[in-house]
């Protein structure tokens, strides 16, 4: 083994001077060489990158690995992985197990019974949701988890490097101007001295010391200023690094809608389903809710189902006061959406609010009568939520 002495010798005295340059600073005991503006400027905005790019990081792992446990196992398992030079396999979702478990059970309930059926339905559709989830996961993975962790495994860790070696280099070069100043000082004080005889060599010594320090000074300020262009050169890349990232935002952003899309798109095939397979047993239970849409105006407006048509009405022959309530059949009714009557045989209804309904013998399907308080009048069906 080669162990040379004066080598490390020599890094051990550097250290100190360093060391001891940097204390003394911090005591205000010392000058220290300030960098310009400019490169201050590329060193903040360069630590506010990678403090936001590493939060974003973490938080985007974690909204596609919300489980700690799973997500700290996940990371073991992709690092042994990656270590043994092999392809990550493919992890199956909570959904897809799930959709299996319920899947599995639908066949020791049997397949056949209505709870069975119903199992068997919905599992089916929680492994398409958990598959859906999967490629959501691996896509975000690819587009924009990747170039966030580059830059902060690569072009960082370079940039790290790079600016210590530039303190470093500042570090020697105020060394060297403080060796300077004494040696100045230590001159003047010797050039004052009455007695030439005596001081003659001394002045000497005194003089080569302080040409040796000017020629250090020079060398450390021309290392100092190469590393600082070498550093602002990488700084001045941040600029790439956020275009960059902002193309990966955009397909995250991408990726994310058609993946809400998809799973909303399912969820409307399951309701429409199990309406299918359950709606003689349990009527209403699976009314799909009309989704809320952004008019032209950008704010947020209700889907409502159009009332049927007034024709309707005026074709059943009701009169609204000779009406009276069953004895029995009457439901509560929440009601979804606003709605202002038409004429004198229809009741206004309020989103939210409660209401009494039922229907008589003759009465248009898509009608019924609704009660609140002393009110009574129509109501069609589609803006209401039976509730018993």
């Amino acid at each position: 083994m080669d162990f040379n002495v004066k080598k490390l010798a020599s890094d051990a005295g550097v250290f100190f001077t360093r060391a001891v340059q940097f204390t003394e600073e911090k005591l205000g005991q010392a000058e220290k060489t300030e960098l310009d503006a400019h490169l201050e400027n590329l060193l903040a905005r360069a630590d506010c990158t990678k403090n936001w790019t590493e939060k974003i990081y973490r938080q985007t792992e974690i909204l596609l690995q919300p489980n700690p446990i799973d997500h700290t196992g996940a990371r073991i398992e992709e690092f042994f992985y990656e270590k043994l030079d092999k392809k990550i396999p493919s992890r199956i979702t909570n959904g897809e197990l799930l959709g299996q478990y319920m899947q599995d059970a639908a066949n020791d309930f049997g397949a056949a019974t209505p709870y069975g059926s119903t199992l068997m339905k919905v599992g089916e559709y929680q492994r398409k949701l958990g598959e859906t989830e999967r490629e959501f996961m691996q896509t975000s993975a690819i587009s924009f988890l990747t170039p966030l962790r580059n830059f902060l495994e690569g072009d960082w860790r370079t940039i790290s490097r790079e600016r210590r070696l530039l303190e470093n280099r500042r570090l020697d070069l105020d060394v060297c101007k403080a060796r300077l100043k004494k040696a100045k000082v230590a001159e003047a004080k010797a050039s004052a001295m009455p007695d030439f005889q005596e001081t003659r060599p001394r002045n000497y010594v005194l003089s080569a010391s302080a040409s040796a320090a000017e020629h250090e000074l020079r060398v450390a300020q021309t290392e100092f200023d190469r590393q600082a262009e070498v550093t602002r050169l990488l700084l001045e890349g941040i600029s790439s690094t956020h275009v960059n990232h902002l193309r990966c935002l955009h397909e995250f952003v991408e990726a994310q809608a058609t993946y809400y899309a998809q799973c909303h798109r399912l969820m409307q095939e399951l309701q429409r389903e199990l309406a299918s397979l359950s709606g003689d047993t349990f009527p209403n239970t699976f009314t799909v809710t009309p989704s809320i849409s952004a008019g032209p105006s950008g704010v947020a407006q209700s889907a409502m189902p159009a009332a049927p048509h007034s024709k309707a009405m005026e074709a059943d022959g009701l009169k609204i006061e000779e009406v009276q309530a069953p004895a029995a059949g009457t439901r509560k009714a929440k009601v979804l959406y606003d709605y202002d009557a038409a004429d004198a045989t229809e009741l206004s209804l309020m989103a939210d609010e409660l209401i009494t309904v039922y229907t008589v013998p003759g009465m248009d399907p898509d009608w019924l009568i609704g009660e609140r308080g002393n009110q009574k009048g129509k109501v069609p069906v589609t803006y209401l939520e039976l509730l018993s």
